[in-house]
């Protein structure tokens, strides 16, 4: 190799360093605060198009059309830049999809940055609304309902039915019987998750998820939406700002879940070095693989 060739080399290594150490960081803007995010590598196409509607200022004046105390604020519509006062919102877009983007590490805790979309019925693929986002309060989930989190309720009826069918367990079906009818569901699902070792053993069928421990610590001190786990794509976090959330979630709405007072937005990206994010904002990214 020449000595031209071995120093060009060098320099595209570098700067393929330097271009790495990069990252973007994402300003929403608001009357009652500003939330500071970063967007995921992980999700790439969610991340470029956020960004791109950003900068092309799609989401400028735009309104959160849905808020939910103990859930979720969400917006993105471009409809309801000038909608009326009680126009029903949420379907707007950009006129396409974006593929959805699965990944176990990425979960719906508090300022979790997520995309919306429409129902499995109409779209079976889960694919995301090209533009409209929602960013989670959720909930605290005490450690006595860690079961919230690691059974799989599909799983777990499929089972009890099955369980239930066998003649020796007549007595078992009696008992869930009267008290589901009793109204007592606090002691039917107590119950209910008691019999978790007794139907996978009995029918095979694996009830409880294999949750990672990282997960399970944040929806109990942070909180979530654990629900929202693996059915929407997580593509960002907010690492300035969880109060705002807050804020925005508790104003009052309409039936429709939407704010009576609109609250505007704007959305800005300023690429930034990540030592810099790191020092600002005490957001840590995760090790590079080596």
């Amino acid at each position: 190799m020449n000595r031209i060739a071995c120093i060009t080399i060098c320099v595209l290594v570098l700067f393929s360093s330097c271009a790495q150490k990069k990252d973007y960081v994402v300003t929403i803007k608001t009357d009652m605060g500003d939330m500071v995010a970063i967007l995921y590598d992980e999700t790439p196409k969610h991340k470029e198009n956020f960004i791109k509607l950003a900068e092309d200022h799609f989401y400028d004046s735009l309104i959160f059309h849905r808020v939910i105390d103990g859930f979720m604020i969400q917006g993105g519509d471009p409809d309801s830049k000038k909608s009326q006062p009680g126009q029903r919102l949420g379907n707007g877009g950009p006129g396409y999809t974006v593929e959805a983007e699965f990944n176990p590490k990425l979960f719906h805790e508090k300022g979790a940055l997520s995309a919306a979309r429409l129902g499995d019925q109409m779209n079976p693929t889960k694919a995301s609304s090209g533009s409209q986002f929602y960013i989670v309060q959720g909930t605290v989930i005490p450690m006595d309902a860690i079961d919230q989190i690691t059974v799989d309720q599909i799983k777990l009826n499929k089972g009890l039915q099955q369980c239930l069918q066998r003649e020796e367990n007549k007595a078992l079906y009696d008992s869930l019987t009267a008290l589901y009818y009793a109204g007592d569901m606090q002691a039917y699902q107590q119950k209910l998750f008691s019999l978790i070792p007794k139907i996978e053993r009995e029918t095979g069928i694996k009830v409880r998820k294999e949750i990672p421990q990282e997960r399970i610590d944040a929806y109990t001190t942070v909180g979530g939406a654990p629900h929202l786990d693996d059915e929407y794509t997580v593509f960002g976090k907010v690492i300035k700002g969880l109060d705002v959330i807050d804020k925005i979630a508790k104003v009052e709405r309409d039936g429709a879940d939407r704010p009576i007072k609109n609250v505007y937005f704007t959305v800005t990206v300023e690429e930034m070095s990540k030592k810099k994010i790191t020092k600002e904002y005490g957001y840590e990214y995760p090790a590079d693989p080596k």
